[in-house]
């Protein structure tokens, strides 16, 4: 596979040693890489504003003018698929980490086998965002990126499913979770849920990253919380 991996850092030497060892990475796994590094935020957003084309994005957190939480921020409010691996020298900023949906926190110094086992996950992940679902409505086909789908949920003989869009096609709940994957996790009879797309979960309720809120049938709260840390 061909990958473009960026490397946001301000320091020249943390840049060369990483992008040294994600080369040894794709050596190793047989895939192709365009490595790009760059000085800060600013830059990399400049970058980017323009190319779009990054696929895993290596991001120190303590920089100058920008900080890399904050682009990571800016960066999520147009893009749901670049996989972030933060990388700091302190432990601090771990709970934002998840506001951003990053992969992966690394602490410096980086060592090799962390970043391959990362860069492994990466790619994984980058793979399974190409999976498709083709949905039949009415007399036209729409396909749907299964990474874009944040929940479906039942109404009658119908499924909504909500993504990019909503879209509502008549078929069974478990014919619908049959073309999915590990990601989604059955919440009793009525809905299917994104677990990258959760944001919090309490007894009652789960909260999705975008706001939405999907109420948590009784005993399902084990369950799904441990579906989630399955997925980690």
């Amino acid at each position: 596979m061909n990958y473009k991996i960026a490397i946001c850092d301000d320091s020249d030497a943390d840049r060369q040693y990483i992008a040294a060892l994600a080369a040894d990475w794709a050596a190793g796994a047989g895939h192709t890489v365009q490595i790009d590094g760059f000085a800060s935020a600013e830059n990399f957003l400049f970058y980017y504003a323009e190319k779009k084309d990054c696929d895993i994005l290596l991001l120190d957190i303590e920089m100058g003018a920008m900080d890399g939480v904050t682009m990571a921020k800016k960066l999520r409010q147009g893009n749901d698929i670049v996989q972030i691996v933060f990388i700091s020298g302190y432990s601090d900023y771990i709970s934002e980490g998840y506001e951003v949906e990053a992969l992966h926190y690394l602490m410096k110094p980086v060592k090799k086998e962390k970043l391959c086992s990362v860069l492994d996950r990466a790619a994984e992940k980058i793979s399974k965002n190409e999976k498709i679902l083709n949905l039949e409505l009415g007399s036209e086909m729409v396909r749907i990126p299964i990474y874009q789908i944040r929940y479906a949920e039942v109404f009658g003989n119908y499924v909504t499913i909500y993504a990019l869009s909503d879209y509502t096609v008549k078929m069974p709940l478990g014919r619908l979770e049959d073309q999915l994957d590990e990601r989604f996790y059955r919440i009793g009879r009525s809905a299917l849920v994104n677990l990258t797309r959760i944001s919090r979960v309490t007894r009652t309720e789960i909260k999705l990253n975008d706001g939405t809120v999907i109420p948590l049938p009784r005993g399902a709260y084990d369950g799904i919380n441990q579906a989630i840390i399955s997925m980690r």
